[in-house]
């Protein structure tokens, strides 16, 4: 059993998927509230509110939510991500607890609660520490635009809605560099984490 949770969090194309893998070989399990999101804004109750907010045309005739119709739309200008946050957040948030809760019974090392919007959600308060994972707006741009099959300009558009990297600076209390090599990445997971436990100690 663990009681330390550690947040992971940081911008769009900024590595966070690969830093969230080394926490896992380095023997902590991870909660993923990405996964929990798109399993939640498949709800039905979720769907219905979305629906009303972004346009009955987002969810298709199958019931079948249109995930790109609603990114274009959602995630437009930051008024609309934020109505987007306003109907998610809640119940991702009441799902994230009830994961969380389930792996601190199970022999790890740490439980990782990977959100990309950990404090803007507030969820970095289920947590005992935070790490961000920071990039270069060109690595990010290079590595949206070629994880998501999309344009640069929707790429920038997406990454303009998001913060920079002052103000996951201001907030985390350690930081990793999204540049690294996968082994070297594994390299710095591993002694954060040494570090992090006798931090926590």
């Amino acid at each position: 059993m663990t009681d330390l949770v550690i947040g992971l969090t940081g911008p769009t194309g900024a590595g966070k998927s690969t830093v969230a893998a080394a926490f896992q070989k380095a023997g902590c399990l991870v909660v993923d509230a990405d996964r929990i999101a798109r399993l939640t804004i498949s709800d039905e109750k979720c769907l219905s509110a979305l629906r009303a907010e972004f346009g009955n045309d987002i969810v298709g005739e199958d019931n079948r939510l249109n995930r790109t119709l609603l990114a274009q739309r959602a995630f437009s200008d930051k008024k609309s991500t934020q109505r987007l946050n306003a109907i998610t957040h809640p119940l991702i948030k009441e799902e994230i607890v009830r994961q969380i809760n389930e792996c601190r019974k199970k022999d790890a090392r740490a439980v990782i609660l990977d959100a990309p919007l950990l404090f803007e959600s507030g969820a970095d308060s289920l947590c005992t520490v935070s790490v961000a994972v920071t990039a270069p707006a060109e690595v990010r741009l290079y590595r949206i635009v070629n994880r998501d099959s999309i344009t640069p300009e929707l790429a920038k558009a997406r990454m303009s809605t998001q913060q920079d990297d002052a103000y996951y600076h201001s907030r985390a209390q350690y930081l990793i560099d999204g540049t690294l090599s996968i082994s070297d990445t594994q390299i710095r997971v591993n002694q954060l984490l040494e570090q992090i436990i006798g931090d926590y100690e």
